[in-house]
């Protein structure tokens, strides 16, 4: 019989299923608060994945996909472990927010402490009940608020397992980041977790696209590392990813009212025009121009711009011969066929 797993001192036997609530510190209102987590523990072994949503407490398609992962009937019949948290930065999502209480980004306080701010203790409790029980992880984000994504993969390509997992994802547009000091990923990746982060929509908004294509991806990762049985026939041809070695963002020139003439999951040239910022009288105008060749992964969704903001950004490629066999791809893939 496969041993149990213990989370936050609760034990799991092969074969269960459960939500376990992780300690944290208290609301100062005196009320209780825990992070739940649902742990699938199945009666064969196999790798432990974590899934984890809400990291910063405003981006919430993750956990709407982390739901549908686990009411997908597959589950009943998971090989190796599957730890969920919907929702990470508990004190965040309450609050609508992408901090938490003490302004912190919790996503550049790992490893954290027993004893620090209460950034680094639920840094702390996270990496130690849920990435330190794994050998696989998917974090799942969004934009900041207003702003949105298209669906991609960021990961650091140079690893042949975390390379191996991202291409599993199927996604078109794979962005090879380094990475950050303080975050989640450096944390499992220095604990010899393989972590892949899937971003896509905007904060507070359910994006049913974006969500439709994490649920999708997250699965055929769970096939990929033999936690769920392959499928038998492909249902569509299997998409070949551009992976982007780094990215830009083009800023707002000057203030004013953004016309955007680009959007998501379109490509670009060097100097190519993206829109026009004026100002309420149209008296001046001013070009906003593609910094670099690439794909459109980012963009603001509020026209009313600040000199310096961050507008569109591109994932980066060196020339635009990288893109052409794949373009059309992706064009189908951002906008399909009704059929």
């Amino acid at each position: 019989m496969r041993k149990a797993i213990v989370i936050g001192g609760v034990s799991v036997k092969a074969g269960q299923r459960c939500t376990v609530d992780l300690d944290v510190p208290d609301l100062y209102t005196h009320t209780g608060i825990t992070l739940p987590v649902q742990v699938i523990h199945g009666k064969v072994s196999g790798p432990a994945l974590f899934l984890s949503g809400a990291l910063h407490g405003d981006e919430i398609n993750g956990v709407e996909i982390i739901r549908r992962i686990l009411k997908n009937k597959l589950m009943n019949s998971l090989k190796g472990t599957l730890l969920a948290v919907p929702v990470v930065n508990i004190y965040g999502f309450i609050n609508k927010t992408r901090y938490l209480p003490d302004r912190r980004d919790l996503n550049r306080s790992f490893p954290g402490s027993e004893t620090g701010s209460l950034a680094a203790r639920m840094a702390n409790v996270f990496l130690r009940e849920i990435v330190a029980k794994c050998t696989h992880g998917i974090d799942l984000h969004t934009a900041a608020i207003h702003r949105d994504n298209m669906p991609h993969i960021r990961a650091l390509m140079d690893d042949p397992e975390t390379k191996r997992v991202a291409r599993a994802f199927a996604l078109p547009v794979i962005l090879n980041t380094s990475i950050v000091a303080g975050s989640l990923r450096e944390s499992a990746e220095k604990s010899g977790v393989t972590v892949i982060v899937y971003e896509a929509g905007e904060a507070l908004r359910f994006d049913e696209d974006s969500i439709q294509r994490g649920t999708d991806g997250i699965l055929s990762v769970m096939r990929e590392i033999g936690m769920l049985p392959r499928l038998k026939k492909a249902r569509t041809k299997k998409l070949e990813p551009l992976v982007a070695q780094s990215s830009t963002w083009v800023r707002a020139p000057e203030s004013g009212i953004l016309r955007a003439m680009k959007t998501l999951g379109e490509p670009v040239h060097k100097n190519e025009l993206m829109g026009v910022i004026s100002d309420p009288f149209g008296k001046k105008e001013e070009e906003v121009r593609a910094t670099a060749n690439g794909i459109i992964i980012g963009r603001t969704n509020i026209p009313l711009v600040n000199e310096g903001e961050a507008l569109f950004h591109i994932a980066r490629f060196k020339t635009t011969y990288e893109l052409e066999d794949q373009l059309e791809e992706i064009q189908n893939y951002m906008n399909p066929s009704e059929e």
